[in-house]
């Protein structure tokens, strides 16, 4: 009885740190580590680098577990629906994921989510997530975070949530903030 107790509290341990939306983001400010990175757009393969994205304003650079699940697919389809908006802010968006990496290309050109509107790079080992201090405790996939980098590869906004639903907007206020309109 002892050890189904030990077993219990320890799955109940494991699955709290796996639930908690407890990040340790970049904080505003930060210098924003460089990468380079294999990626897709619109599932025809390239390298991003975000030192050249930087050369032509603002980054949004979004953190996510895995493609084809179902928080990813929302979060995507909503800054696919928004790249307007962004590219009004005169900034690029890319999209980072640990998981699901061999299906990212697919991903990348469904025309229900990303719909090649944007970028999604693929991060073997959780490698850049980890340098972002993006990535789910205990586990080596991507945590769902945005950063908005500025011009300069600083840091202005960094927002952390599994929730999939405020990504966009949160990134957009930053941006719009960043760039002096309200």
């Amino acid at each position: 009885m002892k050890h189904l107790v030990a077993t219990v509290a320890a799955g109940a341990v494991i699955t709290a740190a796996l639930a908690s939306p407890a990040f340790a983001e970049l904080k505003p400010g930060a210098k924003a580590p460089d990468f380079t990175a294999p990626a897709f757009m619109a599932g025809q393969p390239f390298t991003f680098k975000l030192a050249d994205a930087l050369k032509k304003g603002p980054v949004v650079v979004y953190f996510f577990p895995a493609a084809y699940t179902k928080g990813c697919q929302i979060e995507t389809h909503l800054f696919s629906e928004a790249v307007d908006q962004f590219k009004a802010q005169k900034a690029t968006v890319i999209g980072i994921t640990a998981g699901n990496t061999e299906k990212l290309a697919e991903f990348s050109k469904d025309t229900e989510y990303c719909a090649g509107k944007f970028p999604m790079a693929l991060d073997a080992g959780a490698a850049i997530a980890k340098e972002y201090d993006a990535t789910l405790p205990t586990r080596n996939i991507s945590s769902r975070t945005s950063y908005v980098i500025a011009k300069n590869g600083t840091v202005a906004s960094a927002y952390s949530a599994m929730d999939p639903n405020d990504h966009v907007n949160q990134t957009l206020a930053a941006l719009k903030t960043l760039n002096g309109k309200k």
